[in-house]
């Protein structure tokens, strides 16, 4: 084997970091599941009290598809986390950050709407975990340094 293939394997060592942060990364994105599972209890559960009359906020079924389109962004999150090179951490770091903060936000405003309890879902599942995400991530970059120069 060439030093150049045995560099790029890096070592298991990296490896561990690198399935390390793909769990993390996991971990958020079922987080996120979670939060829009309970979101959606909660909306059934006050359409019930209501004895069947529409609650505030309905959607048309054309616009549903953008929701699970949303949520299951968070994949390319994880994709982008296990490929491990640096181009692809940096790349899962600018847009799991991003899908954190959003998520985050849209969580803040349902629970204005809908009640504290959908905030606190969302920060408990989204944002507690993302912002452990997040930190491995940079840490692992800060960590890495100039060894992986030429990917």
């Amino acid at each position: 084997m060439s030093s150049e293939s045995k560099s790029y394997q890096g070592s298991p060592v990296d490896h561990h970091q690198q399935n390390r942060i793909t769990l993390f990364w996991l971990t958020t994105g079922v987080g996120a599941v979670l939060y829009v599972t309970f979101q959606l209890f909660f909306y059934v559960n006050n359409f019930t009290r209501a004895h069947g009359a529409t609650p505030a906020i309905t959607f048309d079924p054309n616009i549903l598809w953008v929701f699970s389109a949303f949520y299951g962004c968070w994949i390319v999150t994880v994709l982008l986390a296990l490929i491990g090179t640096q181009k692809a951490q940096w790349a899962a770091l600018i847009f799991g950050t991003l899908m954190v903060v959003l998520n985050t936000l849209g969580g803040i405003s349902d629970g204005l709407r809908d009640g504290w309890y959908v905030t606190f879902s969302a920060v408990f599942f989204i944002t507690l975990p993302g912002i452990f995400a997040i930190v491995a991530t940079w840490r692992h970059l800060k960590r890495k340094g100039a060894h992986y120069v030429n990917e």
